[in-house]
């Protein structure tokens, strides 16, 4: 099974072995897809992990008792093009940069691949035009 997650840590647990207890302990295959970590300050993790489901459910147990926050990956975000005004609003909110404006032409993009589907960018856009697709 494979999952994507979007680790969050908060300052005092940056210095915390992730990726290597995940991978030692819960016997998990961690692919780090963007890190964004800094010592003693709050950070972000988006990886794919891939185990069978008690080694994830375990993990995620580990994750959560240690005060690591974790948004799974569990629904799509839709993007309606011919509503949006490529304002940018929700650049400013992803965590992944799934959602991108061109400098060259002020026009916003979105990357369904690099999407985690956290959903901050939903209320942050002011037309709607962005919304959640459960799985």
């Amino acid at each position: 099974m494979k999952e994507k997650w979007l680790l969050t840590f908060p300052p005092d647990l940056t210095e915390e072995a992730v990726t290597y207890t995940l991978i030692k302990n819960y016997n998990l295959r961690v692919n780090i897809l963007r890190a964004s970590i800094g010592l003693n300050v709050s950070g972000s993790l988006l990886i794919m992990i891939e185990g069978t489901c008690e080694e994830i459910a375990l993990a995620l147990g580990w994750l959560k008792k240690t005060g690591i926050n974790v948004d799974p990956g569990n629904s799509q975000i839709l993007w309606d093009e011919s509503t949006c005004v490529h304002c940018g609003v929700c650049t400013a909110i992803c965590p992944t940069k799934a959602l991108s404006l061109d400098a060259s032409n002020w026009l916003l993009s979105f990357s369904p691949d690099k999407c985690l589907a956290c959903g901050h960018c939903i209320p942050a856009c002011p037309l709607g035009a962005i919304r959640n697709l459960k799985r």
